[in-house]
This record gives C-alpha cells, sequence and structure tokens, in this order.
C-alpha cells in the first residue's frame, strides 16, 4: 500500500495536523519544563538565594540531558518518518529501535561521568563556595535519574512518530505531577531540602520512562522486535547526523550557560550584588524564560513528523504550510513572555522567595535587558527544526549554532571587559536578534528551492 496515500501526515489538512501533533508536544515541553522551575520555586522560598544558586549551577547538567535525549530522539524521530514517507516501513523501524539504544546508553554514561567527577564538575561550572554545597547534595541525587530522564524525553520524539502524541504527552505529564507533589512532602513536610527536590525528581522521571517503555514494546505503525534493538552502525551514524542539529544547539546552550555562570560570578564580585546573587537572578529568568520558550519547541516538534514525512513524499506545500504555523503560533507566545517580562519582573522574582533590594535591582535588571528580545526567539528553533525535519542537518546544526556560540558566548566575554556586569546583560539582546536575522534569511532561501522543485513535480493540493 503507497505510505503517502494511506498515512494521515500526507493527506489531512495541516492545521488539523499541527492541533494534533503540537498541543500535546507544547504540553509535554511545558511540563519538562516545570521539572526545573518546580524545584527552584519550592527551594527558593524554603532555601533562599543559595539554593537558587545551587539549582542554576545544576541547570547545565539538564541541559546535557536534553541534548542527548534530542540527538537520539528527533535524530530517530526524523529517520523513521523520512523513511516511511518513503514508503519503506521495513527499514524505518529500524531507526527507532537503535534510537532506543542510543537514549539509554546515552543516559548511563552520563550518570557515571556525573557521579565520578561530581565536584570537580560544579566548580567548573561557576558554583561559589558558599553554594557548592547545596549544589553537590542536590546533583549527587539527581544524576541517578539522568537516564530515565534522557529516555522519557527522547522516546517522547519516537512515540510522536509513530502518531501518539497524546501519550507521548501523558508520559511526561504523569512524571511531572509526581514531582511536584513529592516536592511539597520532601521539601516542607520532610524538610528534606536539596536532597528532598532531588529525590521528588527522580522518582516522577522513573514513572515517566516506565510508561514509554511500556508504549515501545506495542509500537504501532511496525511492531519493534529484538532484532530492530541490535546495533546498526548505518541506523545509528544517520540518527545522529539528523540529531545533530538539536543536539548541538542544547550543548551550546551548556556551554553558554557555565561560561555565563562563570563570568557573573567573577564580575559578581567585582559589582555590589557579590557572585551569589547574579546567579540566582540569571536561573530565574533562564527558568522562567524555559516556560515560555518550551512552548515554541513544543511547536517545533510538533511539525517534525509532518514535515519530514511530505518532504520525504515531496509535498512542500505541506512543509511550508506546517513551518508558517508553527512560526505565527511562536510570535504570538513569544511576545506575550515579552510583555510579562517588562512589565512584572519584581512578582515573578518575589515567586522564587526573598531577598535584598540589590537581589530584585539585578533580577529585573535580567529580565528587561537580557530577555528583551524574547518577542523574536521564537525564528530560530522553529527553523533550526525545520531543516533537521527535511534531511537537511548540516543547515539545522549551523542555525542551532548562532544564537548561543557565533553570538552570545563571544559577547559574554567581550563586553563585560568594557561594561563590567552590566555587558553581561546587553550580550543577551545583541545575540538574540542577530539570530533571528539568520534564520529568516535561510528560510527564505530554501522555500525558494522548494518552489523550484515544485515547477518540475506534479503535486497535489498543498494544504490538503
Amino acid at each position: 500500500m503507497n505510505q503517502t496515500k494511506s498515512n494521515p501526515l500526507g493527506t489531512q489538512p495541516v492545521a488539523g495536523l499541527m492541533v494534533r501533533f503540537a498541543i500535546p508536544s507544547i504540553i509535554a515541553m511545558l511540563v519538562s519544563a516545570l521539572y526545573n522551575i518546580a524545584d527552584q520555586l519550592f527551594i527558593g522560598q524554603a532555601i533562599g538565594i543559595l539554593g537558587n544558586a545551587a539549582t542554576n549551577i545544576a541547570f547545565p547538567l539538564a541541559m546535557s540531558c536534553t541534548a542527548l535525549a534530542l540527538l537520539f530522539g528527533i535524530g530517530g524521530a526524523s529517520c523513521f518518518n523520512l523513511t516511511l514517507g518513503r514508503g519503506d516501513p521495513d527499514r524505518a523501524i529500524y531507526y527507532a529501535g537503535n534510537a532506543v539504544v542510543g537514549l539509554v546508553t546515552g543516559g548511563l554514561l552520563l550518570m557515571l561521568v556525573v557521579e565520578l567527577f561530581l565536584k570537580q564538575i560544579l566548580v567548573a561550572f561557576g558554583s561559589p563556595a558558599d553554594v557548592l554545597p547545596y549544589a553537590a547534595s542536590y546533583v549527587r541525587v539527581l544524576a541517578i535519574g539522568f537516564p530515565f530522564l534522557i529516555l522519557t524525553i527522547g522516546g517522547g520524539h519516537l512515540i510522536r512518530a509513530d502518531g501518539s502524541p497524546r501519550m507521548a504527552m501523558l508520559c511526561t505529564l504523569s512524571g511531572a505531577v509526581i514531582n511536584i507533589g513529592l516536592d511539597a512532602v520532601f521539601i516542607f513536610g520532610l524538610r528534606m531540602g536539596m536532597t528532598g527536590a532531588a529525590l521528588a525528581t527522580i522518582i516522577g522521571q522513573i514513572f515517566s520512562a516506565m510508561l514509554v517503555i511500556r508504549y515501545m514494546r506495542h509500537y504501532k505503525t511496525v511492531p519493534l522486535k529484538a532484532m530492530h534493538f541490535r546495533p546498526d552502525p548505518a541506523c545509528l551514524k544517520m540518527i545522529v547526523s539528523i540529531g545533530a542539529a538539536s543536539f548541538t544547539n542544547q550543548i551550546a546552550m551548556m556551554i553558554v550557560q557555565v561560561v555565563l555562570n562563570n563570568s557573573l560570578k567573577y564580575y559578581g564580585l567585582l559589582s555590589v550584588y557579590g557572585d551569589s546573587i547574579p546567579i540566582a537572578c540569571a536561573g530565574i529568568g533562564t527558568k522562567c524564560n524555559q516556560v515560555f520558550f518550551s512552548v515554541v519547541i513544543g511547536l517545533a516538534q510538533g511539525t517534525q513528523p509532518i514535515e519530514s514525512f511530505n518532504y520525504g513524499a515531496r509535498q512542500y506545500g505541506r512543509v511550508r504550510a506546517a513551518y508558517r504555523l508553527a512560526l505565527t503560533a511562536g510570535f504570538c507566545v513569544s511576545m506575550t513572555s515579552f510583555v510579562l517580562f517588562q512589565l512584572f519582573p519584581r512578582p515573578i522574582l518575589s515567586l522564587f522567595g526573598g531577598g535584598e533590594e540589590a537581589y530584585y535591582r539585578f533580577g529585573a535588571s535580567y529580565f528587561r535587558i537580557f530577555l528583551f528580545f524574547t518577542g523574536i526567539n521564537c525564528l530560530q528553533p522553529i527553523t533550526s527544526t525545520f531543516f533537521t525535519s527535511i534531511g537537511k542537518a548540516k543547515y539545522g546544526m549551523f542555525l542551532s549554532l548562532t544564537r548561543q556560540i557565533l553570538f552570545l558566548l563571544p559577547l559574554v566575554l567581550i563586553l563585560p571587559r568594557f561594561m563590567g556586569i552590566t555587558g553581561i546583560l546587553y550580550a543577551g539582546p545583541v545575540a538574540d536578534g542577530a539570530a533571528a536575522v539568520t534564520a529568516v534569511v535561510m528560510a527564505r532561501r530554501e522555500f525558494g528551492l522548494m518552489r523550484q522543485k515544485e515547477k518540475s513535480v506534479p503535486l497535489k493540493d498543498a494544504l490538503g
């Protein structure tokens, strides 16, 4: 049977497919963001600035988990859908099986490295001396859950690729609900502090991972069998090449976060704020921005099966339609976050515990200056995912590097030399603006190439 004609990704209206795939993906990403922000909310109220700073020091490790999950999750899902769209389901299923192997192996290796070199890693991540004990007690327990977190995030992409976005959402949502409930019990009820927050998180992650494993045993489109989990170098190479853009984007974010923490520590000591306040405020700003940014990422991920399948089936109009719908919704979300960050920074900071006036002053500046161009931040991730989804991994990788490595990292290192800690704040909007312009130029060029292909290939109505 012709896969293009029988698969709804190639026939149903794009807008309806976007609702079906993007909304569960958005909810799943929001819930994933809540894993981080829930701990910060409870820790901030119970412990204060040092606890908030500790979660920010640990945050690059959460990014590394997401990086591995996207490498094999998005890589495997894109390869699965692209191959399915080309009419080869027997080959497509090997990509799903090998992706699971990569997720589990990557999680176990990361856990081992963190447990063996915990103190060295946290110091390298910029932990001040008074924050280090809080960060160590938190991460030591948190690392146990890395394999489960990676399997949950990456497995969610494979489940969506199989046409079950609601199940992907349920896997993540259930763990987050458990995490939030146990946070209150362990932190306030049992007064377990940072250890309690980490324990609540990994219990939720284990439950979510068990749901993913249960689903993978009953894969719908093509049944997964033991032979599909046998490592295949060709499959793994293709998965990694396609997932590399999303992986690189997360690693870039992690590197910038580490450099940012160290810069805030160094230049904070030279300012009236000290070393802990800037790190704590930046952590709160990052987590809050992540809530809105997760909606944008969810939109991008929701387009992945649609863009991959239809590009493989040469239905380019449907690919463009999915991209434009995601971008329109992304602008609405991004502008909402811009308004909130500009008008209500102090009330937002108060949610994470109180502090001295310097805490509120620096925190408000971080929201209003560093995150000034959050209103256009949707362009880069949606466009990067678009290139990854259509199999142009090199373009996706380059675009994923623009904001973090090519623009933000040099600015964070250079501007403070002339402007002190204020220079770090202005590095954010300059990098965001430059990345957005680059995304627009690359997307317009790719759309032009698609239209040229359409002239030589008879296509059906692009919108189904």
